[in-house]
């Protein structure tokens, strides 16, 4: 554990506090004018943040995902309801994430050769972009879409999503 003291202009605080928290396991910012009442002190006790774990397994992330072709079927008619797929929400794009997962998972398990782990990257890609541009309400614990390692495995970051939006539907 560490003290963090940072003197800023005042209307940068909540950026560097925000910043800080991303960052850190963070306490309660303690705020202070200076001397001079020009610029504010900010006192932070921070830690490391620990070691994120490993990503979830298909048992975590689906077991109460609905049946691979019943997902088909819902998937297709939510983009059909859409004219040109636009307004998909995020809810559309992290089931049809998990549906190609959860394909792919299948082919792996069967040793089918074919392109559905690739099908099913490229849509880990598109719910991560999402994510990332601030259109959907992530879960983002322990690995946010900027995070190293969501761009290592995007389809670990699909389970851990699915498992948390699931536990919430």
């Amino acid at each position: 554990m560490f003290e963090i003291r940072i003197i800023c202009d005042p209307t940068d605080t909540d950026h560097i506090t925000t910043t800080l928290s991303d960052l850190f396991a963070t306490s309660a910012v303690r705020t202070y004018p200076t001397r001079d009442g020009k610029r504010t002190r900010l006192y932070i006790t921070a830690d490391h943040r620990p070691e994120p774990g490993p990503w979830p397994t298909a048992e975590e992330a689906y077991p109460l995902a609905p049946s691979i072709v019943r997902e088909i079927g819902w998937t297709a008619q939510t983009a059909a309801d859409k004219p040109f797929g636009k307004d998909l929400d995020r809810e559309y794009w992290l089931r049809k994430a998990a549906l190609l997962d959860r394909i792919a998972m299948r082919d792996e398990e069967d040793r089918v050769t074919g392109d559905a782990a690739e099908v099913a990257t490229e849509a880990a890609r598109r719910l991560i972009a999402h994510d990332r541009d601030g259109e959907g309400d992530y879960h983002g614990a322990p690995y946010w879409p900027e995070h190293p390692a969501t761009a290592a495995d995007p389809r670990g970051y699909v389970r851990q999503e699915y498992a948390h939006w699931a536990k919430k539907h």
